[in-house]
């Protein structure tokens, strides 16, 4: 009697197990799954080339326009994060229209026939402000972020759950038809899990399990996390990943973050990153059995609004990336990784269908090839020297390979890319003034009074934490507090003034004694704490001290950041009075939230209607706290726009009540620039420019924000600039350039034929085009032989062919494109026949 209803007990169990076991693992049974090679899609391997655009970062009007442009240069997956304190900025109250239309742009990637990898997170770090999170969420009671905590949880939980019912309901996976072929749950944990230990671990599991249990019929990844519980796959993020393996053998090698360049911070340097470089880590990675590559940053765009994080983090989030902040292609990493693109697919049959075999070639040279059962034989010839050329011997051919260069041979046989050679245009682009009607910008002012304690809010014992306080609704706080000094104070005679410190845990200040600005301090990046110690006017009497607290963005990454403090916490101390110190921490202090100019909307055309403003010789010029406005006319044409800020100091600017972002032109950037060679391991601070310069200067205007005439421009400037140097410029190529070696192969028409041999000429070409709407006008720069140099710089060496002009001037002047072949008899015949030459060309476009 017993034993019946124990094997009934077995057997429920054991259905129940399978059900679970089929559930967990139903992402890798649908129409998307893996094995150790690939992601599979419909039954097929593939090596996939995808690329980050976040749709915030950009306007709806833009997307086409770069999901086409991502498709042109060879991607055939388009990556983004779901933004958080976008998509609901309040308790259950969600926001997905506008730039957060995540429907509508993930709609737009399948029109154009691209697949979607939706990284969820809902954590983001992306120097985004807060990482991602909504500010509310943190005082949740007993909140603590990215941890084994059940408050955190729930959020989290009901978070994915609306993205993801929202995703079925429009039927956007792909195992319901749509192009999300893969989704992230979490982000980069794996370090803060070595910093927590076991409850990282517990939430790490549970988060694996909660995500599989969506159901989405696709692959979940986890980035930057060893210990995925299965069947989450776990992938690599850095500069290069060759070195990547995943947990489980049966796991694909997968990259979701190929960093083409870095983030700019204000007081930073601008970080590049060489063509050649990424495209060298890029084959280094697929030559070791690598098959999905994201670049991350594609297109990085502009942190609109106060969407910056960081701290510190420029408005501009450029990230050097294939197609630049304003949406245009930046020559030559665009084209030279759409030339990369092409040579991996050509060897995709090999790659996906057997492991490589690898062999020496020389010291520091190998050879990886891939030869499947039916035949078909793909190599990739390495050389790691960062200094020297190598020349190499392969099957019985002689490969010449440069520095730090890996050359890709579909057929075993036929170079036909080398990482270090770039057959594609170079482009130097220029920042063009654009036309906004007579005499330019006419500005008008509005003095932002200097809070006071009759300004208050309320008033307290003591110093209050600025994000507590403002919950993030404005970057400025105000601190007031008053100071008797009595008539008998020795200062008053003898001139010595005394000293006020005040220590804040960041991230800017303005010191104002008695109404008067008396300083500013501010931090940085890497130390957003601050201190500020300076002499102060003060007199006999009651004296009022008002300190302006600015915030910078919020932290987006570390430990447990929702705990990190902004703002004045003291102490705030005067010296040289005659009992000593004073330490005016823990006296009465009254706060103001924002600003006048903010309560009032200013940066609105019904706001600034609201106030009087001074025009003409009576505008405010170099004062702090100052509001400015212009009203202009849209430029002619449709070539990107850009607020030049070069003449302000710090602070805040909107077009037609749409907040461009910050701006801080004062904060001159500092570090190491100079020479760069792509040869070597690249670090963000390797390749940098604008040392000494404004780390941001100008600031991207869509054109979609415009209209015909009429234009409110708008700023807050918070340290005291001079508005008439203010200008609105036009992002256009000034002139492209072709830098080829001979014998270097360019052509990307090429093709496979069924017996694995390469079909299509490896002839040389210089290919040059102007962006639409222009023509080249003329010929810069042109030399067969020996010109050094490089794209806007270029010279001839010793030896030079004297016809070198006559080709391009024939056929390129007055044409948006041509392409001429790189032969002696184009330009007149060999000028040295023993040396190997190339062709230096740059033409102007107009």
């Amino acid at each position: 009697m017993g034993s019946k209803p124990v094997m009934w007990n077995v057997l429920v169990t054991n259905a129940f197990l399978f059900l679970l076991l089929f559930s967990l693992f139903s992402s890798v049974t649908a129409s998307v799954t893996y094995d150790e090679k690939a992601i599979i899609i419909n039954g097929q391997r593939r090596i996939l080339m995808s690329g980050s655009i976040h749709y915030p970062r950009s306007t709806p009007e833009m997307w086409p326009d770069l999901i086409q442009k991502a498709k042109d240069g060879g991607l055939d997956v388009i990556q983004t994060y779901v933004f958080w304190n976008g998509h609901e900025p309040s308790p259950g109250n969600y926001y997905f229209q506008g730039r957060y239309d995540l429907v509508g742009f993930i709609k737009l990637v399948k029109q154009a026939g691209l697949y979607v990898h939706l990284r969820i997170g809902p954590y983001v770090c992306a120097e985004w402000n807060f990482g991602g999170f909504p500010v509310w969420l943190k005082y949740i009671p007993g909140m603590v972020f990215r941890s084994d905590n059940e408050p955190f949880k729930a959020a989290m939980q009901k978070f994915t759950n609306k993205i993801v019912d929202m995703m079925k309901a429009e039927r956007l996976f792909e195992s319901q038809g749509g192009p999300i072929i893969m989704s992230q749950i979490e982000n980069e944990y794996g370090p803060v899990e070595y910093e927590l230990g076991d409850s990282a671990k517990a939430y790490a599991k549970w988060a694996a399990e909660m995500a599989v249990g969506l159901g989405t019929g696709v692959p979940w990844i986890m980035c930057k996390e060893d210990d995925a519980p299965d069947p989450i796959i776990n992938t690599c993020n850095d500069f290069y990943c060759d070195w990547f393996s995943p947990n489980k053998a049966y796991k694909p090698k997968m990259w979701t973050e190929n960093w083409t360049g870095w983030y700019t911070e204000f007081g930073g340097p601008v970080p590049h990153r060489p063509a050649e470089d990424v495209a060298f880590s890029v084959a280094k990675f697929i030559q070791k059995g690598g098959s999905f590559v994201n670049y991350y940053m594609y297109h990085g765009g502009t942190n609109f609004g106060r969407t910056a994080g960081g701290p510190f983090i420029a408005t501009s989030y450029d990230y050097d990336a294939p197609i630049d902040e304003y949406g245009l292609l930046r020559q030559p990493k665009w084209g030279h990784l759409r030339d990369l693109h092409k040579a991996i697919k050509l060897c995709e049959h090999a790659l996906v269908s057997a492991n490589p075999t690898v062999t020496k070639l020389g010291s520091n040279q190998e050879a990886h090839v891939f030869q499947s059962k039916s035949g078909a034989c793909a190599a990739f010839l390495a050389n790691y020297d960062s200094n020297s050329f190598a020349t190499v011997s392969f099957r019985n051919t002689k490969y010449n390979l440069p520095p730090w260069s890996i050359s890709i041979l579909p057929d075993c046989k036929n170079t036909v890319f080398n990482t270090a050679r770039i057959g594609s245009q170079s482009a130097q682009m220029k920042m063009t003034p654009a036309s906004v009607g007579v005499g330019g910008f006419s500005w008008q002012s509005y003095n932002e009074e200097t809070a006071s304690v009759e300004d208050s809010s309320f008033t307290v014992a003591g110093l209050l934490e600025q994000i507590n306080v403002t919950r993030d609704s404005t970057d400025y706080l105000w601190y007031m507090t008053t100071v008797q000094i009595g008539p008998n104070e020795i200062f008053l005679k003898n001139g010595q003034l005394p000293v006020l410190t005040v220590m804040s845990a960041g991230h800017a200040l303005h010191v104002f004694i008695n109404g008067q600005l008396s300083g500013t301090a501010y931090g940085s990046l890497e130390n957003p704490k601050l201190t500020f110690s300076g002499s102060v006017p003060l007199r006999a009497g009651i004296n009022k001290i008002s300190l302006l607290s600015l915030s910078v963005g919020l932290p987006n990454v570390g430990i447990h950041y929702e705990t990190w403090n902004a703002g004045v916490l003291g102490p705030v101390t005067l010296k040289g009075l005659n009992e000593g110190r004073r330490d005016l921490s823990w006296q009465k202090w009254s706060y103001k939230i924002g600003l006048k100019g903010e309560a009032l909307s200013l940066h609105t055309l019904s706001g600034s209607s609201s106030v009087e403003w001074v025009e003409g010789s009576q505008m405010a010029r170099k004062q702090p706290l100052t509001w400015y406005k212009a009203i202009f006319n849209a430029p002619a044409g449709n070539e990107p726009l850009a607020v030049d800020m070069n003449s302000m100091g710090k602070g805040q600017i909107w077009i037609n009540g749409q907040s461009i972002g910050r701006y801080w032109p004062a904060y001159k950037a500092s570090g190491t620039c100079g020479g760069c060679s792509y040869a070597g391991t690249y670090t963000s601070t390797k390749c940098q420019s604008n040392c000494g310069e404004a780390s941001q200067r100008w600031y991207h205007l869509p054109r979609s924000w415009l209209k015909p005439t009429g234009n409110l421009l708008v700023l807050f400037e918070e340290w005291g600039g001079n508005p008439t140097g203010i200008s609105l410029v036009s992002r256009t190529v000034q002139s492209v350039c072709a830098d080829i070696f001979e014998g270097q192969p360019t052509q990307t028409g090429w093709e496979m034929k069924a017996s694995g041999k390469v079909q299509g000429t490896l002839r040389p070409k210089a290919h040059l085009w102007c962006a639409p709407g222009q023509k080249i006008s003329s010929i810069k720069f042109a030399s067969y032989g020996t010109p050094q140099g490089m794209c806007g710089s270029f010279q001839e060496g010793n030896c030079h062919a004297h016809k070198s002009y006559d080709a391009f001037e024939k056929r390129c002047i007055g044409q948006q494109l041509c392409s001429i072949t790189i032969a002696p008899e184009v330009f007149g015949g060999d000028p040295c026949p023993s040396t190997r030459k190339k062709l230096s060309v740059e033409a102007v476009c107009k």
